[in-house]
């Protein structure tokens, strides 16, 4: 049998032409969103103050399989996709492990990571809505970055609410959504007045995602002709996301393999959720059983230490409640090098699949997020992000118990970006001076204390 190359790609013949929404072949669905005021199940038109409409009918759409992707966003993919299937054949030889090692590498565009699959698709339909602007949120900056890579191609005016650590942390990702026309506001700011309560409650704060959701929210929906687009945790990204899982599983077809681990890293959802979208399927249909394992941050521990419950997507309590593992809306997580994953809640796709048994979750520590992140670079040539480096530090762990018991696993990871970017946190970690911070329980309560009180379902 002839050696597996290094890298395939796909032609673009091969690309899906489909999105996969996960939520048809789901036996049981996440629950549904709930009006915050009324405590009732949100209906679609409810959400079209905030979002573009066709994004809102994908977001309450449990039932369509497979949705056709727009000519224009399938040419815009074609601009950097299909993304490679990699083999990580110097990193098994540095392990010593029988394992097979595969990575789907989403680098390979100028945002540096695999947000750009989904900003492409939002801005799409905002255009084809005729509106002029948008808003979001961005924590490291990868999805800020991608979004206004999409909005400057599109004609569109975009607004990012960084949150204030990360702004602080890199500032080449500001001058590069600026550079493409794109507004960078640190967040929490003075600028909205969700921002300014955070600040006069909390001064000192680095802020969140969470924060960073409110102010978005809020200039979308004081603003004409705006509306609000998010990176992660929604359906609609989800299903976007997914065409990374499709070219991998199409990939892994044409090289005769299937993998027995899928390892993901895991913050609001959206890699995770479109790297795994056609292996859940088959395990939900019966047609394969891999492991799907989620890693996330110690620092924010959403699936492994949070709580199943209804709880805000935002710091400001302004958005439509979701079901989700969530360490309260209140949590703010320690300004580390976490950077996109430190969201206090997950996917509520991603929540129920967890919550029924259908995908495990492991926490680490940022020093051996790092440290697995070095190894890496060193043999395979690619300085990958942060947040990228928790699924590396996954699927190496997997290796590594193959190792151990001579199992020849194949394991498939999601290298979700490049962290070129990151050099303060590489320098922090090289000289030493990189720590750690697991949240006590006491602080974890903080949050809890907070989730919204709901007559009947959660009192």
């Amino acid at each position: 049998m002839a050696k597996i190359p290094h890298r395939l790609y796909l032609t673009e013949e091969q690309m899906p032409k489909q999105w996969y929404n996960l939520r048809a072949d789901m036996k049981e669905k996440p629950d549904p969103m709930l009006n915050p005021q009324t405590f009732q199940p949100t209906k679609e038109e409810e959400l079209y103050p905030v979002f573009c409409e066709a994004l809102a009918h994908q977001e309450m759409d449990n039932e369509t399989r497979f949705i056709d992707i727009p000519d224009e966003v399938q040419e815009f993919y074609k601009m950097y996709r299909p993304s490679p299937l990699c083999r990580a054949y110097n990193l098994e030889k540095a392990l010593g492990t029988p394992a097979k090692i595969y990575y789907k590498f989403e680098g390979n565009n100028t945002s540096g990571s695999h947000k750009l699959n989904s900003a492409v698709a939002q801005a799409y339909y905002a255009k084809q809505q005729g509106l002029k602007h948008l808003t979001t949120e961005t924590g490291a900056g990868q999805w800020g970055t991608a979004l206004a890579e999409a909005c400057s191609y599109f004609g569109l005016d975009l607004t990012v609410f960084m949150v204030k650590c990360s702004y602080e942390q890199k500032p080449f990702r500001k001058a590069i959504i600026e550079t493409v026309n794109g507004k960078v506001v640190p967040s929490p700011s003075t600028t909205t007045e969700a921002g300014r309560k955070i600040l006069e409650a909390h001064p000192d704060t680095t802020g969140s995602l969470g924060c960073a959701i409110s102010e978005a929210v809020e200039k979308a929906v004081t603003t004409p002709d705006c509306k609000y687009v998010l990176g992660s945790v929604l359906n609609q990204v989800l299903l976007h996301q997914s065409i990374i899982g499709e070219e991998s599983k199409i990939a892994m077809e044409l090289l005769d393999t299937y993998p027995d681990v899928v390892v993901g890293c895991a913050g609001g959802g959206s890699n995770l959720g479109g790297l795994i979208a056609p292996f859940m399927r088959d395990k939900l249909t019966g047609k394969a059983n891999p492991r799907i394992v989620a890693v996330e941050p110690a620092s924010c521990p959403s699936l492994t230490r949070g709580r199943y419950a209804y709880d805000f997507c935002d710091t400001g309590a302004i958005t439509p409640l979701a079901r989700m593992y969530t360490l309260g809306s209140a949590f703010v997580p320690s300004p580390n090098h976490a950077g996109g994953l430190r969201y206090h809640g997950m996917a509520p796709i991603l929540s129920k699949l967890y919550h029924d048994g259908y995908m495990e979750a492991v926490a680490v520590e940022q020093t051996k997020v790092f440290e697995a992140a070095v190894l890496f670079a060193k043999q395979e040539t690619i300085l990958p992000a942060p947040e990228s480096a928790h699924a590396i530090r996954g699927a190496i762990d997997e290796a590594l118990r193959c190792k151990e018991t001579g199992e020849a696993k194949t394991i498939l990871f999601g290298l979700t970006g490049t962290g070129y970017f990151d050099m303060t946190a590489y320098d922090a970690y090289n000289s030493g001076r990189m720590t750690d911070h697991v949240p006590s329980d006491e602080e974890l309560e903080v949050g809890f204390s907070q989730l919204p009180k709901i007559p009947g379902i959660q009192e």
